[in-house]
Order: structure tokens, then C-alpha cells, then sequence
């Protein structure tokens, strides 16, 4: 299949293409100048497996948790290709995205994000039973979770941090923390495709993206209701 996928959910921005069985992706760590930079990374990784924006099947992206700003930036972009083009957009958790990877490991699997004020995006999975869905959880909602399990698989951004204080909460379980760079643009294209073929649609017009946290205009609003 032909695609693009774009994964803006940290300051590191990941851009791929994909060509049948040619992909070529594109990794910029540079902090937050991800608006100047995506437009033309986007143009770079389709050139580089011969593909322009109107040849794609569909396009995928992680739809968060993660940055605002990247996020954003994202789905604006694949968002106008849809437009242009007609190429459907699959919207993929970046806390799936993380976990992907470790889906043939014997183990239950927790990725996480940092959102600071004791409290990580984060979710649990096993095998294919989900056990802390996606959510802006309390550290004493994740320790309850897993106080039970014995081995367990940390992955995201953030995996060292949350080890380190599930391991003083729990110093019984053991911890698995592989210190690797997942390319995530490439689960993103095999999740979309799972998707796909299960035919689960693609995002509507009007979805964005997922942040989890809610504002502070819809926590006040949520008070006076």
C-alpha cells in the first residue's frame, strides 16, 4: 500500500512514507519547530519513495495523548490531503502506538506519558485484554493496577520516570524497561492497515485530536453543571 504517517505526539517529530515495501522515514529532534519543518519533511519522504500526495491509500497519524501543538500540526496537514485528495485518515492512540511493538511479548504491557502534577497518560494492556484503558490517570490509579502483577513491560518517552516510582511503591515486580528507539511511524502503518482490514472506519470530518486532560474552561464548566 501507499501512505504516509506522522507521528507529532512529542517535540520529536517522526514522518514516514511508505511505497508498497519501500518506506523511507524522516526524524527531527528539534524541540518545538515542528510547524516550520513538517510541510517540507512530508514532501522529502514522499519523494524519496516516488510517491506524491495524490498516489496515497491513506494517510495515519498519532492522535494522542501528547503535544498540542503537534498534534495539531498533524492532523492539519493530513486533514488537507484528505481534502485535496480524497485519502482517508486513520487517527491511531500514541499510547497503542508505543505498546505496538511489544504485542508478541508474553507480558503485560504499560505505556505511558508524563503529565506531570503525579499523574501520567497512560494505559495497560494484555494480550489482547485491555486493562486501564486510555486515560489522564492518578500514580495511585496505576499503582492499584499493576500491584498485582508480577512482570511487566514499560514503554513511552516517560517509561524510565514511572519505573522508578512504581519500583519504590512495589519493589516485588518485576520490571522490563527496554532501552530502545521505536521508529513509531511504522506501527502507525501496520495498526491503520489492521484497521483497515477489520474495516473500522477513519476519522470523521470533524475528529481531532485526543488530549485526555480537560481544559480548564471544561473543568469550570463541568462545576457550575
Amino acid at each position: 500500500m501507499k501512505a504516509l504517517s506522522i507521528d507529532g505526539a512529542i517535540s520529536r517529530l517522526t514522518v514516514s512514507a511508505k511505497n508498497d515495501d519501500k518506506i523511507f522515514t524522516s526524524i527531527y529532534d528539534i524541540g518545538m519547530r515542528q510547524s516550520e519543518s513538517l510541510v517540507p519533511a512530508i514532501d522529502y519522504v514522499l519523494e524519496k519513495v516516488d510517491l506524491k500526495s495524490s498516489d496515497l491509500d491513506y494517510t495515519a497519524i498519532s492522535i494522542g495523548p501528547g503535544s498540542f501543538t503537534g498534534l495539531r500540526l498533524a492532523i492539519s496537514a493530513v486533514k488537507a490531503i484528505e481534502l485535496a485528495y480524497d485519502v482517508p485518515v486513520y487517527g491511531i492512540s500514541t499510547l497503542e502506538m508505543y505498546e505496538y511493538c511489544f504485542k508478541d511479548f508474553d507480558l503485560p504491557v504499560l505505556s505511558a506519558l508524563d503529565a506531570n502534577k503525579d499523574r501520567f497518560y497512560a494505559r495497560l494492556k494484555d494480550g489482547k485484554k485491555l486493562i486501564l484503558e486510555d486515560g489522564d490517570w492518578e500514580l495511585e490509579k496505576i499503582y492499584s493496577t499493576v500491584k498485582k502483577i508480577k512482570n511487566l513491560i514499560v514503554c513511552g518517552p516517560d517509561r524510565i520516570k514511572l519505573c522508578e516510582l512504581i519500583k519504590a511503591q512495589n519493589k516485588k515486580i518485576n520490571l522490563f524497561s527496554p532501552a530502545v528507539n521505536i521508529i513509531t511511524t511504522e506501527a502507525l502503518f501496520d495498526i491503520a492497515e489492521k484497521n483497515k482490514t477489520a474495516s473500522i472506519p477513519p476519522l470523521k470530518d470533524f475528529d481531532g485530536p485526543v488530549y485526555l486532560r480537560a481544559s480548564e474552561a471544561e473543568i469550570k464548566q463541568n462545576s457550575k453543571d
